[in-house]
Formats: structure tokens, C-alpha cells, sequence
């Protein structure tokens, strides 16, 4: 058994950042600069702030937020065509929590419902199933967002409500894979990263395995991290050391949860029920078969398919929310950062999510 509370000890926490630090001050003295890694997972970007690990060490290494908050991507698109299935008759929404808040062209999903509408946050897609059923003349619509993490639940989702027979129950996908999305940064050159911090969540799902094109195709290294201070720490050292030995690889190193070959079953479930699709990204664009959506065979529950819908573009505002995902700027070159965009009134993604960088930056890294 894996003593967790020793990924938190204060005394083991604070050696594990001066490793890092001595570390980091070696590779500085032969480079000339300070290392650079990006962590593609918004929870660890949540868990860097809120731990003081960022603040600490941003003498030292530099720590770039990616394209891991599944809210922060989702594009601006969906969140308009939720809102406008919501305002016909007979209709339920659910969605999760998060993406209530989100800002779309004419208001958020918490404003239709606070006008009226039947718009519902549930913790699962199964519970979006259970609404169907007791709802059998509504027309319920699941808004189907996430990464690897959240995406064999959906297909469990459709797998439950074909077993039940329901007519009335459909998902819009707008889901988002690690890899294309990994790829697109490290061609696009916009930004210089020496390695990544792999997210560990979606990587139960993939396994260790699914990172290796990193290393074979870009000479570039990756470690899976948990979420608690020394993990965190521990997986930023095994960067510095593969950095200073001048070796690209994978490690893993949550072993306790992540496998190299991932959960079979979530993939088997994503395999049967999904196929590849070019997805839209907030603030990136369209990236080739970078999401995942129903097969012909399961059209019945495909939102898309099933009503629709005339978007235009969405409204522009100073948000650089997309930006922010791509690892460009810092919440802090945002003109619209701790002014017009707060926790309270938020005018994107990133500073809605509970994964959100702007959110992080602003809850524990502003300064005064």
C-alpha cells in the first residue's frame, strides 16, 4: 500500500523543491537559461498554484500552463448551439457545472435557466440517462465535453440509453484527444518547451504507452505525475534528470494508478461506440481527428445530427483566453486579467474553470 499522505508532508515537500531547484541550477549554468516544461493537464496546473509550488520555483524553472482544461478548449461554438437547443420547447439540457458560467454570444446556460429554461448541471453523463427516462416526452441533450478522462463515460452514456430503448436522448460530442493536440504545439514552434508534465488522469485511460511518439517522433521527454505536492515535484526532477543526461523518454511515474497499457475496458468502450473526428478548439482551430464522435450505427443519439442549428461567429472580446491555452502568454499579459475578468464575473473559459489558468492566477499567484 502507497502511504498518501507522504505526497504531502510539508518536510518532504519542501526537499523535494530544493532537489528540483539544485537541479535546475545546474541545467541553467550549461544552458544559459532556465528550463522550460509545459503541464498539459489543468488540474496539475490547479494543484502548482494552489500547492505554491509555481511561485516557488519560478526563478528557477519555468512552468507553462497547456491545453488540458477541457472547459477552457472547448470551442465557443458549442456553448451558442447549447443555448439556442435550450430555448425550444420540451427540451432539457445538462451539462456540467463548469460550463454554466461559460460566456456565449448572447449570455451563459446559467442565464437561460435562471430565465426559465430547463437547464440541468449533473456530475455524470449516466445521471443525463436517468433525466431521459423519467422524461420520456422531453427531448434531453447531454452537452458531451472532455478529454480521454470523461470520454468512456460518455460511451457508457450511449451504451446505457440504447439498453433502455430511449428515443429521446441524444449527446452533442465535442470532445478533445492529447495526442493531436500535443502534436500541433510541437510543430507549430510558437513555444519552446524541454518536456511535459503528463497529465495523470487521462493517462489511466491511455497508459504510458500512448506517449512514446514524444520521444520517437520529437526527441522529446514526458513524465506522468499525480496531483499532491511531491508528486508533483518528484515529476519535474525526473525531468531535470532526463534533461542534464540528455535523454528523451516516457515515465511513468504513477505507477500505483497508471499502467503502461491504460484501462482496457475504457478503451474497448471508446472503440466500439466512437470514431475520429476533426475537432475545433478553442483559440487553436480545427486539428485533424483531434476529438471523437458517435459511429453511423449510433446517429440515433448524435445531437448534431438530430437538430438543428444556424452559429454564426462568435462575438469578439479582449479575452486571450486562446493564447493562454496555447502557452503564449500569461494570465497577467491579459489587459482584461483581476479588472474586467474575475472569478465573479468572468469573461472566458480560463477564468471560469475550476482547471482554468486564469482562475489558478487569480485565486493563488497574484501578487499584492
Amino acid at each position: 500500500m502507497v502511504d498518501m499522505n507522504l505526497f504531502s508532508d510539508p518536510t518532504l515537500t519542501r526537499h523535494s523543491a530544493e532537489a528540483v531547484i539544485r537541479l535546475a541550477e545546474r541545467f541553467k549554468e550549461e544552458k544559459g537559461r532556465m528550463p522550460v516544461f509545459m503541464e498539459v493537464c489543468g488540474s496539475h496546473t490547479m494543484a502548482l498554484a494552489k500547492t505554491g509550488i509555481k511561485a516557488r520555483l519560478k526563478d528557477h524553472v519555468r512552468l507553462i500552463a497547456g491545453p488540458g482544461c477541457p472547459v477552457c478548449v472547448t470551442d465557443q461554438k458549442a456553448i451558442d448551439a447549447m443555448i439556442q437547443l435550450s430555448e425550444e420547447p420540451n427540451r432539457i439540457l445538462c451539462t456540467f457545472g463548469d460550463m454554466m458560467r461559460v460566456p456565449g454570444s448572447k449570455y451563459t446556460l446559467m442565464k437561460g435557466k435562471t430565465d426559465g429554461k430547463d437547464i440541468r448541471v449533473v456530475y455524470s453523463p449516466l445521471d443525463s440517462v436517468k433525466i431521459a427516462e423519467e422524461n420520456p416526452h422531453k427531448e434531453v441533450i447531454f452537452l458531451g465535453i472532455g478529454f480521454e478522462t470523461t470520454i468512456p463515460i460518455l460511451a457508457l452514456a450511449i451504451r446505457e440509453a440504447e439498453e433502455k430503448g430511449l428515443t429521446n436522448y441524444t449527446i452533442w460530442m465535442t470532445t478533445k484527444l492529447v495526442e493531436p493536440v500535443l502534436r500541433v504545439l510541437l510543430e507549430s514552434g510558437e513555444v519552446k518547451v524541454d518536456g511535459f508534465l503528463l497529465p495523470g488522469h487521462v493517462s489511466v485511460v491511455l497508459g504510458k504507452q500512448s506517449y512514446y511518439f514524444l520521444k520517437r517522433e520529437y526527441d522529446m521527454s514526458g513524465v506522468i505525475s499525480g496531483f499532491e505536492p511531491v508528486q508533483l515535484l518528484s515529476g519535474i526532477y525526473k525531468l531535470l534528470e532526463l534533461l542534464l543526461d540528455k535523454k528523451a523518454d516516457i515515465v511513468n511515474d504513477y505507477p500505483y494508478v497508471v499502467k503502461d497499457e491504460g484501462n482496457q475496458a475504457a478503451q474497448n468502450l471508446m472503440e466500439q461506440y466512437l470514431e475520429f473526428h476533426d475537432e475545433e478548439w478553442r483559440g487553436i482551430g480545427i486539428i485533424p481527428k483531434s476529438g471523437l464522435v458517435l459511429k453511423e450505427q449510433y446517429v440515433r443519439f448524435d445531437a448534431k445530427k438530430k437538430f438543428k442549428v444556424s452559429i454564426g461567429q462568435p462575438r469578439k472580446t479582449k479575452c486571450r483566453c486562446g493564447e493562454i491555452i496555447r502557452g503564449l502568454i500569461t494570465p497577467e499579459e491579459c489587459v482584461l486579467f483581476g479588472k474586467g475578468c474575475t472569478p465573479f464575473h468572468p469573461i472566458g473559459p480560463c477564468m471560469v474553470s475550476t482547471e482554468g489558468t486564469c482562475a489558478a492566477h487569480y485565486q493563488y499567484m497574484r501578487e499584492g
